[in-house]
């Protein structure tokens, strides 16, 4: 047995996830009963996820808000979820505030998240990679992630870094704290 297969030995397979598409405007367009073209970015995580055997139990669109996120942060870990997307607001405009709701409420961070996510970023966008401000990190035994909202990077992010490893990062996030794994 490799040392990556040794690792994920006795991670969970089938996951619940979350996923929260972070845009103002189409919160509002929703909120106000306006037409909203296609969310291509929560469509490509759900189909990612779905696609490697978990499951979606929430997804929903958030505005650009910092007290909002993390009300939906927390109802979402009360739903029981093992992950949480947040896709959208990590970048560097005053109104992107994803990265600031979340951070001070993760117990612990995960660094390597960001670096890989912008390594693998520069072999397809150059030095505009930097640009990202992707986090990850856990909560109570929930990972959580926090993505760019393009489709492209999102896609990148899960299909390459969250689905391979993400069965992983909670079996040590809960063993740690006495969690059970299911």
């Amino acid at each position: 047995m490799s040392v990556p297969e040794e690792h994920r030995r006795g991670a969970p397979r089938r996951l619940r996830f979350a996923i929260v598409v972070v845009s103002t405007s189409r919160y509002r367009a929703l909120q106000e009963g306006r037409e909203v073209p296609p969310d291509i970015t929560g469509d490509i995580i759900q189909a990612l996820v779905f696609g490697a055997g978990h499951e979606v139990v929430s997804r929903c669109v958030a505005p650009d808000d910092v007290r909002m996120l993390r009300d939906i942060l927390k109802a979402k870990m009360a739903r029981g979820v093992d992950a949480i997307i947040f896709a959208g607001g990590t970048g560097l405009s005053p109104d992107d505030v994803t990265i600031e709701a979340i951070r001070p409420l993760l117990d612990k961070e995960l660094p390597g998240f960001g670096e890989l996510f912008r390594h693998l970023s520069y072999n397809r966008v150059g030095t505009a990679a930097m640009l990202s401000r992707a986090l990850a990190g856990v909560r109570q035994g929930v990972v959580i992630f926090c993505l760019p909202g393009s489709p492209d990077a999102a896609e990148l992010a899960v299909r390459e870094l969250i689905l391979p490893e993400v069965g992983h990062m909670i079996k040590h996030a809960r063993e740690r704290r006495g969690h059970e794994l299911p």
